[in-house]
């Protein structure tokens, strides 16, 4: 299937590894050209260059986007390097607190910074220009536990709030040629990942106790399925999705809606 995507411009936040480097990988497969940006210079050159080996044009730029300086840079690096940018992947995510009594003011503020605000504001920048052109992508990458229960309280709170986020700028979106969606990984494993430190270091009896608690398919799930997602959810044929929160999770999350 020729996704269309040849020629278009896709900014991903934590696009040097993990979730973003594989939606990076994918959407390079197709033809597009991909800025990257992520707070480690090693990771960032070395998916640069795995990225440019695919023929296309490609922008890596080390930001923090949980600044307004941040967030500015990576959009405006990736006007300068690539053009206007046809799809925003806000992928960059993560938490500090995880019950009410550990999670101070600091904590909330950062991580709704990493998971919320950040997506906010770089949608705030690359939107005009969508609008105009009546053509744009926006993904938002959430969690099961944005849908469900689970997880650390300040990470189920502004992933939760980026899925309504998401839902609400879509119905306003609708007739622009904009479309908005997110992605509610469940519990995938990479190299550096959360899921992959807690093979590393629980004990087996502990990682066996949590895949048949809570992995139907009895085992961690794997990335390259949310970079196909995200490469479909980008392309023409997606056209007519918007507003939606897929899970991606081997049947992992509970809820029915």
């Amino acid at each position: 299937m020729d996704l269309k995507l040849a020629g278009k411009t896709a900014l991903i936040t934590g696009g040097s590894r993990g979730l973003g480097r594989y939606s990076a990988i994918a959407l390079a497969s197709e033809g597009c050209n991909v800025s990257i940006c992520g707070r480690g210079e090693e990771d960032l050159k070395k998916t640069e260059t795995d990225l440019k080996a695919l023929g296309i044009q490609v922008a890596s730029i080390q930001c923090d986007v949980t600044t307004e300086a941040g967030t500015s840079k990576a959009y405006e690096q990736t006007k300068q390097l690539l053009g206007p940018i046809d799809i925003l992947i806000n992928n960059v995510g993560g938490h500090i607190g995880r019950d009410f009594d550990s999670a101070d003011d600091k904590s909330w503020d950062h991580t709704f910074q990493l998971n919320l605000f950040s997506a906010i504001r770089l949608i705030r920048l690359c939107l005009p220009e969508m609008k105009t052109r009546s053509w744009g992508r926006i993904l938002n990458i959430s969690s099961i536990y944005g849908r469900e229960y689970g997880g650390g309280m300040t990470y189920m709170t502004s992933k939760a709030s980026l899925i309504a986020f998401s839902k609400h700028l879509a119905i306003q979106l609708a007739k622009t040629g904009v479309t908005v969606n997110t992605i509610a990984p469940g519990s995938i494993a990479f190299y550096g990942g959360s899921w992959q430190r807690f093979q590393d270091e629980k004990s087996t009896t502990e990682v066996d106790d949590f895949i048949a608690n809570n992995l139907p398919m009895g085992k961690f799930g794997w990335p390259e399925p949310i970079g196909s997602l995200v490469a479909f959810l980008a392309s023409e044929h997606a056209g007519l999705i918007t507003g939606t929160a897929i899970n991606v999770d081997g049947g992992q999350s509970k809820s029915l809606i």
